[in-house]
């Protein structure tokens, strides 16, 4: 027999009262409506998404104000320069999102009139869409019962239903159970009210359970931080590499990086390819070693030697790429490891 607390019957009453909670404490987030309002702008949920997937909110505010200030539709999101977009998104890392983006802005613009499709199969077949996304997009944009899904909602139910399966294996279980729970009124208001029950109070560490809504139902909650259940985390390899920061007359020597693969399309320093062998620097020279960085991806981490050659005129390259004055180089858009190591260059050649 089911648990009582959580029969079918039972499912409305934890459904409001998690309504009830969002109702009253909501998030005001720039991308948001308040609870009850219509819902906001498609582009405005669709960017939001994106910039949210593995980053935080705190992060994301002032990324989603400038693109919207600078971009206000997707129409010309969708008309602008390759470059521009992926300087404004430094920063935020995993940088194929914002390829993502300017791909789906141009397929909603040119293929569907400058508008987003309503459910979630139109939408996952859009650059970037995956289901969560997706989800989330026909939920809170378009009033769609469909189950939402993150990283603080599987939280938020592996605790409620005590699920001992561990994530990733959970998942469909837990999604299940999201289902189950999401209304057919008001499902964008719920699934962001799920949101903001992990971020605020379902948190990973030290849940604030007495002031849950739902914490009479929760079969966990006396083992809040044992939820979700999670597999043994496999070691991050370590890899090395080498960047070269070439000054001469004010500038350094930016390149471009292929479109295809890590920080695709972005400038950088020209390095190596980072699996073990160092590689030749650009040009012969009396080379200074400036220092290292450390920089963590998704599925390595990364010591990135920094070596420095300061010279009078600027030489022919036998690499594509552009002099950047120095004084400037905060608007080349260089994503975060090579700031980082333009930082230590710098450091390193006022010391040489």
């Amino acid at each position: 027999m089911p648990d009582p607390v959580m029969s079918v019957e039972m499912l409305p009453h934890i459904t409001n009262k998690i309504l009830a909670h969002y109702d009253a404490n909501a998030r005001l987030l720039p991308w948001r409506s308040p609870p009850g309002t219509p819902a906001p702008d498609p582009y405005r949920v669709w960017l939001s998404e994106i910039m949210l997937q593995q980053t935080t909110v705190a992060a994301v505010k002032a990324y989603f104000d400038y693109f919207t200030q600078r971009w206000p539709t997707v129409a010309a999101l969708a008309a602008a320069e390759d470059a521009d977009v992926m300087a404004a998104w430094a920063g935020l890392g995993y940088y194929a999102r914002a390829r993502n983006l300017l791909a789906c802005a141009r397929v909603v613009a040119q293929d569907f009139g400058g508008h987003f499709p309503s459910d979630e199969a139109g939408l996952r077949a859009l650059p970037g869409i995956g289901p969560y996304t997706a989800a989330a997009i026909a939920a809170i944009a378009f009033g769609r019962a469909a189950p939402v899904m993150d990283g603080n909602v599987e939280r938020v139910i592996a605790r409620l239903y005590a699920i001992a399966t561990p994530l990733p294996a959970a998942k469909p279980q837990l999604y299940q159970h999201v289902a189950a729970l999401t209304p057919q009124h008001r499902p964008g208001d719920f699934a962001q009210a799920m949101m903001d029950l992990g971020a605020t109070i379902c948190t990973p560490r030290a849940p604030l359970c007495g002031l849950c809504p739902i914490a009479d139902a929760c079969q966990g909650r006396l083992a809040a931080e044992s939820f979700p259940v999670k597999a043994p985390k496999l070691a991050k390899p370590h890899r090395q590499g080498r960047a070269w920061w070439i000054e001469a007359d004010g500038a350094v020597f930016l390149i471009r990086r292929p479109e295809k693969g890590l920080l695709g399309g972005m400038r950088a320093l020209p390095s190596c390819d980072w699996q073990g062998a160092e590689g030749a620097p650009p040009l012969e020279g009396a080379w200074h070693r400036l220092g290292d960085v450390d920089h963590v991806f998704t599925h390595f981490r990364l010591t990135l030697g920094v070596d420095g050659l300061r010279l009078r005129d600027r030489p022919q390259m036998a690499l594509l790429g552009e002099w950047w004055p120095i004084d400037r180089l905060a608007e080349a858009g260089l994503p975060t490891l090579f700031n980082k190591a333009a930082k230590a260059a710098q450091k390193g050649m006022r010391m040489t």
